[in-house]
């Protein structure tokens, strides 16, 4: 599976704890879930594509039908609902 143009879903829903680094020149900083990537171009495509100072998590998110679904929202919803599955403190009962 190919990732979808102009989705970036993966790129919003999930934290990434590891700093991204800034647009102007500022420290790099993690990124809060729900939140674009300040890395995304206005194709929504990563400008850290194949970069060393990429995030490993960003590069382990591969497209696939589990994590995609058949649209933008469908993936937000997935990303945002294993973020939430998985946020330190969170209890996987209380989740819908």
């Amino acid at each position: 599976m190919n990732c979808r143009p102009a989705c970036a879903a993966c790129c919003i829903a999930p934290s990434i704890s590891t700093p991204i680094p800034q647009l102007d020149g500022q420290p790099a900083q993690p990124k809060p879930a729900n939140v674009a990537c300040w890395q995304l171009d206005e194709q929504l495509r990563c400008r850290l594509f194949g970069h060393p100072s990429r995030p490993a998590v960003c590069s382990s998110l591969r497209p696939a039908p589990d994590l995609c679904g058949h649209s933008t929202a469908e993936a937000l919803a997935i990303l945002h609902r294993m973020e939430c599955l998985t946020a330190p403190g969170q209890a996987a009962a209380t989740i819908t």
